[in-house]
């Protein structure tokens, strides 16, 4: 009888999603966020959707769309090992062996990874920092996750371009100051800006991230939905915040 997967040394397991989820994770390097989860709430799923995850680092954005659809088929493409190796443990550990797998491979080169037209739905979690923009972390799994060190937003967003059927999606959660750029980066690769949703700590303050999606092929009309904000005038957590950490997700795609 196999042993279930557990954490090695500096890893912890944490439970998310009122106990529906379990990630293994190092206890140094890089960990996920409330971004992940932000973008596996935020992209629409279909039933039986084909949906690939670029740069899934631990699996964590991946791991949860398991757990908010489970009729969809899974793909994580991971270019560092290590992590490949951990989100493969995450799988086994949370019994989605039969509808999740990772690759071991970079986004750069999807040609030779992938068929084209493969996917229903494209999500990812690309590297918020510029090369030459701020310090470079010395640990590597923080350096690759945070700062465009083996791919840049360019090459994410041309990997789905590949990757997608006609009129399939891609959902991305970006810094909302380089949003810019990831709408410029999509309406150039033939995904266009469909539907965005700002992210904010407070009502009235500043936007910190922006989701985006947008769809190969699409005409060029936009929605712009109602902002998520993470904490009330007391500083608790808001309903919608709630929700998402609880896992409780919109009811169907859009």
């Amino acid at each position: 009888m196999s042993q279930s997967p557990k954490a090695g040394k500096d890893e912890t397991v944490d439970i998310l999603l009122d106990g529906r989820l379990r990630i293994i994770q190092g206890s140094r390097g890089y960990r996920l966020s409330l971004d992940a989860l932000l973008l596996a709430r935020f992209a629409a799923v279909s039933t039986g959707a084909s949906v690939i995850d670029l740069g899934s680092g631990n699996g964590a954005v991946a791991l949860a769309l398991a757990v908010r659809a489970p009729s969809a088929r899974l793909t994580g493409l991971e270019i560092q090992e290590k992590m490949v190796e951990r989100a493969r443990r995450s799988i086994a550990l949370n019994s989605f062996g039969d509808r999740l797998s990772m690759v071991h491979g970079d986004v750069c080169a999807f040609e030779r990874l992938f068929r084209p037209g493969s996917f229903d739905l494209a999500v990812s979690n690309p590297p918020y920092r510029r090369l030459n923009s701020g310090r470079m972390n010395p640990d590597d799994e923080k350096r690759t996750a945070r700062h465009e060190v083996r791919g840049r937003l360019g090459d994410f967003v041309r990997a789905a371009r590949y990757l997608l059927r006609h009129g399939g999606r891609l959902a991305v959660v970006y810094p909302a100051a380089r949003l810019v750029d990831l709408l410029q980066t999509m309406r150039e690769e033939e995904l266009e800006p469909k539907r965005i949703r700002m992210v904010h700590s407070f009502a009235g303050s500043e936007a910190v991230l922006a989701l985006a999606e947008g769809v190969k092929g699409g005409r060029r009309e936009l929605e712009v939905e109602a902002p998520f904000v993470m904490y009330d005038d007391k500083k608790k957590h808001t309903r919608e915040m709630e929700e998402l950490l609880a896992g409780r997700q919109p009811a169907s795609p859009h």
